[in-house]
């Protein structure tokens, strides 16, 4: 076993041994679905004087810590922020990197998420990715298909006005070619036409590395979301962190406008 799985490996025990430390976690308001933004990679990497795509690579592993976590939780979904519309405006060989990042990373844990029950959903454009990226997530979300346990919504070339938009157009489409009455359109109605209407809208939005902005990620579905923002940087978020902002969550009274429900 190579030292980088070797301390990855102790990570995850530190991770959940730490989680024991936080007491106090209501299971009858455990959030269903927890959304994340997650922030950081880039700087993680620079302060230790490694390129970026390290960063991303640590950023990948965290991901599996955070799985763990909602599985041992009960959380059903978990949506995660991987790469948005906009990032294609970075050095085309970080872009590049990153591409071949999530081609690896899906080949390795693919398997071991299907034995776990992990449903994956690509959430956003499949135009414009490379056909090997496109091909491999079309695989992992084939593969998991029936899986039930946990999904896990993958943001990928997403963007938040984007989807909006597109699932306006659509709509349009339908009530031009009459298979849709117009004054029988809703919220519920409209929310059918965006990218994955089978998962329901999250309850906490969770953001790594301090900023304190949603950046276009899920904006319709964010409405009424509470946030929770740490100043850690994404590859150093772990269960406990996890369960730092679930505790917050629970403290709040959640108004929607009018009623107050607690978490």
């Amino acid at each position: 076993m190579s030292l980088a799985s070797r301390l990855s490996g102790l990570r995850h025990l530190l991770d959940r041994v730490g989680g024991l430390f936080f007491g106090g976690i209501d299971d009858l308001l455990i959030p269903k679905h927890v959304a994340i933004i997650m922030d950081g990679n880039g700087r993680w990497a620079e302060r230790r004087g490694l390129p970026r795509l390290e960063g991303h690579k640590a950023g990948a592993r965290a991901i599996r810590s955070v799985v763990v976590a909602c599985i041992d939780l009960g959380i059903p979904f978990l949506t995660i922020y991987t790469f948005s519309s906009e990032n294609w405006r970075r050095p085309e060989q970080e872009v590049t990197g990153l591409m071949r990042l999530f081609e690896e990373t899906l080949d390795r844990e693919v398997p071991e998420l299907n034995q776990e029950g992990v449903r994956i959903t690509v959430i956003g454009e499949r135009a414009g990715l490379p056909e090997s990226t496109a091909s491999a997530f079309d695989r992992a979300e084939e593969q998991t298909v029936s899986n039930e346990r946990l999904t896990l919504g993958i943001a990928l070339n997403y963007g938040g006005r984007a989807e909006i938009l597109g699932a306006a157009k659509k709509m349009a489409e339908d009530v031009a070619e009459g298979k849709r009455d117009i004054s029988l359109v809703d919220e519920q109605a409209f929310a059918s036409y965006l990218y994955a209407p089978h998962i329901p809208d999250p309850e906490l939005v969770i953001r790594t590395g301090g900023e304190m902005r949603l950046s276009n990620f899920l904006t319709w579905q964010v409405a009424y979301a509470e946030l929770w923002v740490t100043k850690v940087l994404w590859p150093e978020f772990g269960r406990r962190h996890l369960l730092q902002a679930i505790r917050s969550y629970q403290t709040r009274e959640r108004r929607f406008g009018g009623l107050i429900a607690k978490g």
